[in-house]
């Protein structure tokens, strides 16, 4: 980490880190707790923040600190105990808190925890109003000494809140019923497994739910949406009609057909938009993807009739080009779909039921829906760095993504990126040539890590 970053806190996606480690340390959650706090106060006189997290055994200890920050501002804490990310942001929403937060690494390793925000309209909070918070989470860290957890009584969850949530669900697809479908339902032992169990058993039919049984440390090993081959392996085994596979926190969703094959999120935007547009709620016959997104996506929506414009990577992104643009839809590769008129943050389960609607209302499977995407040869490297050094002014890896980029021009595309929550550089490589595909990642893949890698 450079001198210039080492004080930054909140990345693409709030704050995320080792729990326990800076800054998911002690004293900077309690100051985080204090700062946002006493930014509530100058909206309220009597502010209120609603609490959710994910199943990592480090998300108490960080509920209670967070909270006992807040309590000392005069901010009241309600817990809705585990809960999918997005259900904090509707129920922020839906009950007039001043502020939602999340204590969640997503689909981190368990080790890992973080912290998400959203404002009482239910949408994340922006760049600069985080960035804005953090001279004063940085100032209280600096003056404050935070209370030691293990002295902290636990939060006492409101259960009526995870069934509220559960609620708001079933109301986005009235009258959907699975009958004659099977399903598997991955739940990643994460958020989701909290909630799916009494979802489908209320709009019936055969799922069959896998990983539903968090243990604090068990949460996307070998599971979710980050291996989303266990759920195809499983629809195959299990004679299923189609898989459902959510990440740790349950904000994405990535399907499995019935052919051991998986359906990304680029195949759902697919799906959705040409749904969208034939019952004319695709605003401007427009969709909103990624720099990630595949140019099979684009070629498949423009045979549609559809537009496609890319965002940067981060669904907080796509969603600021989406309400430049009034898009109706957007979302991501990995699963992150937004549907504005129905939620303002992706939801793995929304998506869910919106896909199992579509199947339920069509009488055509997943894979019929999407036979016609044909996808570019794609792909992704990660490279594990020790600082986020500006690529361009590297020269071995900037002459290797040049090289790259005249070779192929009309033919791929090149994405060389930093992850936003982790220490990796991301290099995706598209192009007709799956040879000359792999061999320009394996070439700026290896500068890179021959420069920066740890």
């Amino acid at each position: 980490m450079t001198a210039v970053n080492a004080r930054r806190l909140f990345g693409t996606d709030g704050i995320r880190a080792v729990a326990g480690e800076f800054p998911l340390d002690a004293t900077t959650i309690y100051a985080c707790g204090l700062a946002l706090g006493h930014s509530l106060r100058k909206m309220a006189p009597e502010p209120a923040v609603i609490l959710g997290r994910d199943t990592r055994e480090s998300g108490s200890w960080i509920g209670a600190l967070l909270a006992e920050g807040l309590r000392e501002t005069g901010t009241r804490v309600e817990s809705a105990g585990v809960v999918p990310t997005p259900a904090v942001a509707f129920l922020a929403r839906r009950h007039g808190f001043q502020a939602g937060v999340v204590i969640s690494a997503s689909h981190n390793p368990w080790q890992d925890n973080g912290i998400k925000l959203f404002g009482a309209d239910g949408f994340k909070l922006a760049d600069a109003v985080e960035m804005a918070m953090e001279e004063e989470i940085h100032h209280h860290a600096s003056h404050a000494a935070a209370p030691d957890p293990a002295t902290l009584p636990p939060l006492e969850d409101n259960t009526a809140l995870q069934a509220d949530y559960i609620q708001f669900l079933l109301g986005c697809v009235p009258g959907l019923r699975l009958k004659n479908l099977r399903i598997v339902a991955d739940c990643a032992n994460g958020a989701a497994a909290a909630v799916a169990p009494e979802l489908f058993r209320r709009l019936g039919g055969d799922v069959i739910l896998e990983n539903i049984a968090p243990d604090g440390r068990n949460i996307n090993m070998n599971c979710g949406a980050l291996h989303p081959a266990y759920v195809a392996a499983e629809v195959r085994l299990r004679g299923a009609d189609l898989g459902l596979t959510f990440d740790g926190d349950a904000d994405r969703c990535v399907l499995a057909g019935c052919h051991n094959n998986v359906i990304n999120g680029d195949a759902i935007l697919l799906m959705a938009a040409r749904d969208l547009k034939a019952r004319g709620m695709l605003t401007g016959d427009l969709v909103v993807a990624t720099t990630m997104s595949n140019m099979g996506l684009e070629a498949a929506l423009r045979l549609s009739g559809i537009r496609m414009l890319r965002a940067p990577v981060g669904d907080r992104y796509v969603l600021e080009q989406m309400q430049k643009h009034k898009a109706a839809l957007g979302g991501e590769q990995s699963g992150h779909i937004l549907l504005p008129h129905l939620a303002t943050t992706g939801d793995g389960l929304l998506t869910a039921l919106v896909v199992l609607d579509l199947v339920a209302r069509t009488g055509k499977g997943i894979d019929e829906l999407t036979e016609d995407l044909k996808v570019f040869p794609q792909v992704i490297v990660n490279v594990k760095v020790r600082e986020k050094k500006p690529l361009n002014e590297i020269p071995p890896v900037a002459a290797a993504i040049r090289a790259a980029e005249e070779e192929l021009k009309e033919s791929g595309r090149v994405v060389i990126r930093y992850s936003g929550t982790e220490a990796l550089a991301r290099v995706m490589i598209e192009a007709e040539s799956e040879e000359a595909m792999m061999r320009h990642a394996e070439a700026i893949a290896g500068a890179i890590r021959a420069e920066l890698g740890v």
